[in-house]
């Protein structure tokens, strides 16, 4: 998933619920300056001591977070019951995403590319929006009871 996201050394990503850290690892291992978000005390001081000096931790709830003020990126598996209100977020006016690659409910990845979801006449003018690969359920520990895929987002270019 961060190879397909092309990540590439120096840039900021924020990992979304970076629970135990597997994409943190390979976000690392591109070069990213990440930012690790994980609601769980115990998940975030787990990332801390693993990754240390190389990661930022932050202990936040997804749908009280504040994005950075300066251009980021987003690679990331979020819970399931935040999708809406973190893409509400990243896609919102003033939003300073470059890009996103997100594990997303197969549904929801579908129903944001219909343009079917809040908001998309508006941010549908800023953000192009294309699916990226299925994930079978067998790649999750706990399997989830939902068909996944991979949403993929890029700031449209001006001009």
């Amino acid at each position: 998933m961060v190879a397909d996201a092309g990540v590439r050394p120096g840039e900021l990503v924020l990992d979304l619920g970076a629970g135990r850290g597997a994409l943190t690892a390979h976000l690392l291992a591109a070069g990213a300056r990440v930012i690790a978000v994980e609601l769980h005390a115990e998940r975030a001081r787990s990332l801390g001591e693993r990754f240390g000096d190389r990661i930022t931790v932050v202990r936040a709830d997804l749908s009280e977070l504040r994005y950075p003020r300066r251009p980021y990126r987003v690679v990331a598996s979020p819970p399931y019951g935040l999708s809406g209100a973190v893409l509400r977020s990243l896609l919102a006016p003033g939003s300073r995403l470059l890009a996103a690659d997100l594990v997303l409910q197969r549904a929801v990845v579908r129903r944001y590319l219909a343009g079917q979801a809040p908001g998309a006449g508006r941010w549908l003018r800023a953000f192009d929006l294309t699916a990226g690969r299925a994930l079978p359920r067998a790649a999750f520990r706990p399997p989830p009871a939902v068909d996944s895929a991979v949403l993929i987002i890029r700031r449209r270019r001006a001009g």
